[in-house]
């Protein structure tokens, strides 16, 4: 009875807190939708009232028509644009000069206004705009925006100039075998390297932008008939907030995305690669892009589609099945080895074999600190590099990286702070880390690591159980977008385990994506019937 009033509490806090953002968000839009005044003199004071101490805003008077007479302001944003801004307001004067107004000493305001609001702009980069909030936006969008008096409007130019980062070969994702593109900080052209791998209309796309200061656009993506309806009604609840938050990246979706924040494991992929991207929109997933940011959010993210490279589908079937199943042994050896070997040597030295056992005491003879600590001193010695070997510069970083790990292996041995067995063991369970293909589960696996190196020290294979029990049972509860996250091993998929450990041939797994969903959906009803 107490659940049910504090679910009914909670429930009536949530629809109240709704209501009142809702409220507030109302008043915001109708705030936001100041009239242009139709004195130029009045638009002027008040563009320099927004963008007071904004040394970078460029204000150019113009005068036209019989003895120049009447004036005309163009105003744009000098860091975003090209230099040379007199050319818009030309292109103005000519269309109205052939509108047949006669020259351009005779045009009047009466001529700009009939002619613009009937006719709207030539030029396919410009737009009448009604708003003093537009204008402001557009300025900030690295648009020319052309004030005329007497008129309670404006003429907006799209002249946005920035340098950009050129798509080029991936250097996050390197590629064997496969496209090389990359995405970039463009948003756009993002969107047109996936739009030109799904040349289909059922490739939807939506854009919004996010509230704040940043007023990010945002774009989200999916394949109809190939996602499920109710993962899209769920994303489409969980991304709401975004359009009242400042949003710099795609990093900052995502935790909206998450079902659990604090949970070790990543619910969402990240990727820069258009051809993955494009592959996992038929695959029934739904992307998510930002402007500013080169990364793509793929969800829902389940754990088995993180040890899965897009180069897996580039090669042979044996040759890709091997190489899949090397990464799942290398998820095992990066979280469990050290644990195992903390087990085996504290606790349950009889399981090793007798002549790995005197190796194994011969080289820890002398050594002051338990094999636990001192697992723990060799694992943040590595860390510690290769955080280093990321954060310098790219030549010097990779130089340091493996320098210094021979350099802090041998002196560690040398000085007596670790064992010969320990340095191969910390090294292999990092070199195995670096073949996952996905950084967010390289970071989870470090946590795992030592949470297992833990119990394994403190309670010994019976701790280890436990700590893979407690695993397993999170996994198992955990969810992304709604999706179980062990899917399609939990429930159980047998269709789809068949691109699981082993990749079986392409041709058994090309087919349309329209209605995959349904398919699934139709095997757990069988299951719970």
């Amino acid at each position: 009875m107490d659940l049910l009033k504090l679910f009914r509490r909670h429930h009536s806090t949530r629809s109240f807190t709704k209501d009142i953002s809702q409220d507030a968000a109302k008043q915001e839009s109708q705030k936001a939708h100041e009239p242009i005044p139709s004195t130029l003199t009045e638009s002027r004071q008040r563009l320099e009232q927004i963008f007071a101490d904004c040394k970078d805003i460029i204000f150019i008077p113009w005068h036209y028509g019989p003895d120049f007479q009447y004036e005309a302001l163009s105003i744009y944003c000098e860091t975003l644009v090209e230099p040379k801004q007199e050319n818009y307001f030309k292109t103005v004067m000519q269309d109205l000069v052939s509108y047949q107004i006669g020259p351009a000493t005779d045009i009047k305001p009466a001529d700009v206004i009939n002619f613009f609001e009937n006719h709207g702009a030539s030029a396919e980069t410009a737009h009448v705009i009604g708003d003093m909030d537009r204008a402001v936006q557009d300025i900030l969008e690295g648009n020319v925006v052309v004030f005329f008096d007497q008129w309670d409007k404006a003429l907006s130019f799209v002249a946005i100039m920035l340098q950009e980062r050129q798509v080029t070969e991936n250097l996050i994702e390197p590629v064997v075998r496969g496209p090389h593109e990359s995405t970039i900080e463009n948003l756009r052209k993002n969107i047109g390297l996936i739009r030109m791998r799904l040349k289909t209309p059922d490739f939807k796309l939506e854009l919004f932008k996010a509230g704040g200061k940043s007023n990010s656009e945002i774009a989200y993506a999916y394949v109809d008939g190939a996602v499920n309806p109710e993962t899209l009604a769920e994303f489409q609840e969980r991304i709401t907030p975004a359009k009242e938050m400042e949003v710099l990246e795609s990093s900052y979706i995502e935790e909206l995305l998450d079902e659990s924040v604090y949970s070790p494991f990543p619910q969402s992929r990240v990727t820069e690669r258009p051809d993955s991207a494009a592959a996992a929109l038929l695959d029934g997933k739904i992307i998510v892009m930002v402007s500013g940011s080169p990364s793509i959010l793929i969800c829902p993210g389940l754990f088995l589609e993180f040890l899965m490279s897009p180069e897996d589908y580039y090669q042979r079937t044996v040759f890709s099945s091997f190489i899949r199943g090397l990464r799942f042994m290398a998820f095992f050896l990066t979280v469990f080895l050290p644990s195992i070997y903390i087990g085996l040597t504290t606790f349950d030295p009889e399981l090793i074999p007798t002549v790995l056992l005197l190796a194994i005491l011969n080289t820890r003879e002398g050594i002051p600190f338990p094999a636990f600590l001192e697992a723990l001193i060799m694992v943040f010695f590595f860390e510690i590099l290769v955080e280093a070997g990321v954060r310098l510069p790219r030549p010097v970083g990779s130089a340091v990286s493996i320098v210094g790990a021979l350099v802090i292996g041998e002196a560690s041995i040398n000085a007596g702070i670790a064992s010969p067995i320990m340095v191969v063991v910390v090294a292999l369970t990092g070199i195995a880390k670096f073949s996952l293909p996905q950084y967010a589960l390289q970071t989870t696996v470090r946590t795992l690591r030592v949470f297992m190196m833990f119990l394994s020290a403190t309670l010994g294979g019976f701790g280890l159980m436990i700590g893979i029990l407690l695993l397993l049972l999170h996994m198992n509860n955990l969810r992304s977008l709604g999706q179980p996250y062990l899917t399609p091993l939990g429930p159980l998929r047998l269709r789809q385990l068949r691109d699981v450990f082993i990749r079986t041939p392409l041709i058994s797994q090309l087919r349309s994506p329209r209605n995959r969903h349904k398919h699934n959906r139709v095997a757990d009803n069988r299951k719970e019937g």
